[in-house]
C-alpha cells in the first residue's frame, strides 16, 4: 500500500479512472471523493465510486495522506484555499491539470508548512467526462509528467511516482515551463484545431444542406473526436497557458502557410516530402505504444 488515505476532489474521467486503478491493486487503504454537484455525488455513490463520497471538502480531506485536485485548472486555487487549513501535516497535495505553472502559482501559497505540493499531469484521457466515464486501464503504459518545484519534498515526489507506477503509468520529471510548452504542442493546439474544424463544418452546414455533417467521413470524424471534450476544462487550459499556446499556434500557422503556398504553386515534391516525414512521426507514436492503428483508435468502451 502506498497511501493509507487518498482524497479525490472532482469526480470526472481522470479521478474515477484513478479510483478504479487503485482498486485494481493494493494502492490505497481508503478513498474519499467530493464533487461540487450533488448529482455527480449521487452518481458516484450509485456506481460505487470511492469508499466514501463526501458532501463537503473538509470532510473529504480529513486525515488524507494524498489529496488529488481533479477539478478544472481555473478552480484549483479556490479549492486549495478552502482545504489548506484542514490538511494533515505531512500530507501530499497533487493535481492532474494539463497546465502546470499557473497551478503551482495559485495552489502553492494556500498550503500550510509541512504539506507537500507535487504537481502532476497524466497524459491520458478520452473525449468523455463525468464519473461514469472512468476505467481502470486508462493510465496503462501512458505517461504521467511529475512537475516538482524547488519546494517539493524529495520523498513526497518519489512516493507520488510510485503511486502513478502502481496505477499503470510511466513517469518522467519535467520543469513547469517546459511542461507547458510540450503540452501546448501535443495536446492544447490539437484540441484547439479540432474545435475550429467543427466550427468551420457548422458554418458550412448552413450553406450545404447539412451535407458536411451528414457525410462526415472517417478523417473528419476521427480528427474532430476530441472536440467533444469538456468545454470548461479546455476554456481554463487556454486561459492559463496563453504564452505557450500562442507561441505554438504561431508555429502551426507558419507551417499551414507553407503548405498553402506549396498547393498554390503545385509543388508536389514539397508536399510529398512533408507528408512522408510526418507519417514517419505518426508511426513512431504507434511504435512507442502510445496509440493503436485500430479503426476506433482502440477507444471502444472499456469495462472497469
Amino acid at each position: 500500500m502506498i497511501y493509507e488515505r487518498v482524497a479525490l476532489i472532482g469526480l470526472g474521467l481522470i479521478a474515477s479512472s484513478m479510483f478504479w486503478a487503485m482498486r485494481r491493486g493494493d494502492v490505497a487503504g481508503h478513498v474519499t471523493g467530493y464533487a461540487r454537484s450533488a448529482e455527480t455525488r449521487d452518481t458516484a455513490r450509485r456506481i460505487g465510486l470511492c469508499d466514501t463520497v463526501c458532501d463537503d471538502l473538509v470532510e473529504t480531506v480529513k486525515d488524507a495522506d494524498l489529496i488529488v485536485l481533479a477539478v478544472p485548472v481555473g478552480a484549483m486555487g479556490a479549492v486549495a484555499e478552502a482545504i489548506g487549513p484542514h490538511l494533515k501535516p505531512g500530507a501530499t497535495v497533487t493535481d492532474v491539470g494539463s497546465v502546470k505553472q499557473t497551478v503551482i502559482d495559485t495552489v502553492g501559497p494556500h498550503l500550510p508548512a509541512g504539506v507537500h505540493f507535487v504537481a502532476a499531469h497524466p497524459m491520458a484521457g478520452t473525449e468523455h467526462s463525468g464519473p461514469e466515464s472512468g476505467f481502470a486501464t486508462l493510465f496503462d503504459n501512458r505517461w504521467t509528467l511529475i512537475v516538482p518545484t524547488e519546494q517539493s519534498d524529495g520523498d513526497s515526489v518519489t512516493q507520488l511516482e510510485r503511486y502513478w507506477h502502481a496505477l499503470g503509468a510511466n513517469t518522467e520529471r519535467m520543469d513547469p515551463d517546459h511542461h507547458d510548452l510540450v503540452c501546448a504542442v501535443v495536446s492544447h493546439i490539437p484540441h484547439l484545431i479540432a474545435y475550429t474544424m467543427v466550427g468551420v463544418a457548422d458554418d458550412l452546414r448552413r450553406v450545404s444542406d447539412s451535407e458536411v455533417i451528414k457525410f462526415s467521413a472517417a478523417g473528419f470524424r476521427d480528427f474532430t473526436r476530441i472536440a467533444a471534450s469538456d468545454p470548461t476544462m479546455w476554456r481554463d487550459v487556454f486561459l492559463t497557458n496563453k504564452d505557450a499556446t500562442i507561441e505554438m499556434l504561431g508555429r502551426f500557422t507558419e507551417e499551414l502557410f507553407a503548405l498553402q503556398r506549396a498547393i498554390r504553386t503545385s509543388d508536389g515534391e514539397q508536399l510529398h516530402a512533408y507528408f512522408t516525414r510526418t507519417r514517419a512521426i505518426r508511426r513512431g507514436i504507434l511504435e512507442a505504444g502510445q496509440d493503436t492503428d485500430a479503426p476506433d483508435f482502440g477507444r471502444a468502451k472499456v469495462e472497469r
